[in-house]
């Protein structure tokens, strides 16, 4: 009941919503809490048990294009209410104005963890889809999916909005997703992951510049599947193959492309004590102006106590945040 409760409040209607929807605006501010959060194959539970009735087989191949989740995925992250409840309990500590996700299926599932907010998404009908959680209230709009780093629609496609659009506070917004496999190796090693994040290099690169060029202020925020804070050395080789993404798009041409991860200089935290990763693999990534302006100290991540990391299903991955001011 608490599911189709929370999922009839959420319009029935086109991936993104916009900034026109009427409702309470936020006490003025002048700082924002921006973070990232991949979500695990979060889709809302009367959805999945549709989709479980047409898994796909292991080693079965899904498009961008096909409504199938693999069947094992089917069979175990089948969210309980409490496992919502769960995270709802952590998005309510994150307590972040706009938060980009990925590996969530629409807004229906996304309202489980984040009541009152609203929400643009990717518009695949795969599942697993890139988007934003927007404080309501703030001024906002869902841009057209950023196709290009998509390979064909062949993985994730970026998730775009805008931030007071019209506003001299305008801020640009893409929420990534990239290709996994690839996290340390030279992206000309020969490895199939590696050439397909190769791929999806200049498309985001273009995307930075465009922006710098266009004298706006932006942020890249999502799961890189990449360690950037390692990802150094010369960006193409002698025949101008892609060898790293970092050095790759912050070259600061223009100006404004000259990056600011914020990232840099923490120290790394697992999501619980449970885990045993080594590096960041999510990202807020700022463009030069909005580097400058984050808060010192603000640099953070939501930790899963260990007995919900333990025996409820959450994510393998927890949010960043970061403030600044604006």
């Amino acid at each position: 009941m608490l599911f189709a409760l929370l999922i009839g409040l959420v319009a029935i209607g086109p991936a993104c919503s916009d900034e026109s929807t009427p409702g309470p605006r936020p006490a003025p501010s002048s700082t924002l809490k921006l973070a990232t959060w991949n979500m695990e194959w979060l889709i809302a539970p009367n959805v999945l048990r549709g989709l479980r009735e047409h898994c796909a087989p292991d080693g079965s191949r899904i498009g961008g294009n096909d409504r199938r989740i693999p069947c094992d995925i089917a069979a175990t992250y089948d969210r309980s209410t409490s496992d919502f409840r769960a995270l709802a309990r952590y998005a309510k500590q994150l307590n972040a104005d706009v938060i980009a996700l990925q590996e969530v299926d629409a807004a229906s599932a996304a309202a489980l963890v984040f009541p009152g907010y609203k929400f643009c998404f990717t518009g695949r009908r795969h599942v697993q889809n890139n988007g934003f959680a927007i404080r309501d209230g703030l001024p906002y709009r869902c841009e057209a999916d950023l196709m290009s780093i998509s390979i064909g629609d062949s993985v994730r496609r970026g998730a775009q909005m805008t931030l007071f659009p019209g506003d001299p506070r305008e801020i640009r917004l893409l929420s990534v997703h990239l290709k996994s496999g690839c996290n340390r190796d030279a992206l000309n090693s020969g490895r199939k992951a590696c050439r397909e994040f190769s791929r999806q290099v200049a498309p985001l690169e273009t995307w930075i510049d465009s922006q710098a060029r266009a004298g706006k202020r932006f942020a890249l925020l999502g799961d890189f599947n990449r360690n950037l804070l390692r990802d150094l050395g010369r960006p193409r080789s002698a025949d101008g193959q892609s060898l790293q993404l970092w050095s790759e798009i912050d070259d600061g041409d223009p100006p404004e492309a000259d990056l600011v991860n914020a990232a840099q200089d923490q120290r790394f935290e697992n999501c619980s004590p449970l885990a045993h990763y080594s590096s960041y693999i999510d990202y807020i990534v700022l463009s030069r102006t909005l580097g400058r302006r984050v808060v010192p100290g603000s640099f953070g991540r939501v930790i899963y106590r260990v007995g919900d990391a333990r025996h409820m299903k959450l994510s393998d991955h927890c949010p960043v945040s970061v403030t600044i001011g604006y």
